[in-house]
């Protein structure tokens, strides 16, 4: 989405549910280390657990005293729990932008995804209609596969977010998020449990879709 911009993986976790100390600590010493890089702007995690970690809190205030937007995935899960977990750590944190995927008729949540009142933004995750998840690459063969959740819809966002950050390089954290709330489907009225719901990145970045 951000076809022009520098993207920087650090390998912090073996998966993404953070449960191991050494998994704990990769987490916290990626955001120190993305919290002292001057050339990092945004901070995009896909990971997380249900319970709260110091650690992990301490890190991501530090990256986000020095500037950084960071985006943090509120959940996926089977279809039967999704629904009552809740937001997951660290994406409740005040500190983070909580993004989930949600259907394209813009009111009900993906299958999988997890919904609540410290999400702020939404990514079209499935068809309403018939329930069918974004194309990507195969995992074997020449079939295509497909995606789903809260993680993708995180990295979707943080993608977008760069392509409006690009086009105001001199604005800040909070000129950009302002800009995202403008653009959102919910920006008379955020939604209890999609927050400011779905950006339009034509809108947010003042440019007319052909």
């Amino acid at each position: 989405m951000a076809y022009n911009a520098n993207l920087i993986t650090v390998h912090a976790a073996e998966d993404v549910f953070i449960d191991a100390s050494r998994e704990v600590k990769g987490i916290a010493d990626a955001y120190v280390l993305a919290g002292n890089r001057a050339d990092v702007r945004i901070i995009s995690m896909s990971m997380g657990r249900l319970t709260s970690s110091s650690q992990i809190g301490d890190a991501i205030a530090y990256a986000y005293g020095r500037g950084k937007l960071i985006f943090c995935a509120a959940g996926t899960s089977f279809d039967w729990t999704a629904g009552w977990v809740g937001i997951i750590y660290p994406a409740s944190l005040p500190e983070a932008v909580a993004v989930t995927g949600m259907k394209s008729d813009l009111s009900t949540r993906c299958d999988e995804c997890h919904v609540g009142g410290d999400v702020e933004f939404t990514v079209v995750m499935q068809q309403a209609g018939n329930d069918r998840r974004p194309l990507t690459l195969a995992m074997s063969g020449d079939d295509p596969s497909t995606v789903e959740g809260s993680s993708v819809a995180t990295s979707s966002m943080a993608g977008m977010t760069a392509l409006i950050w690009a086009r105001y390089p001199t604005e800040t954290r909070a000129q950009i998020m302002s800009r995202l709330v403008a653009a959102s489907s919910n920006r008379n009225a955020r939604n209890g449990s999609f927050g400011w719901g779905r950006v339009n990145v034509a809108t947010a970045l003042g440019v007319t879709p052909f």
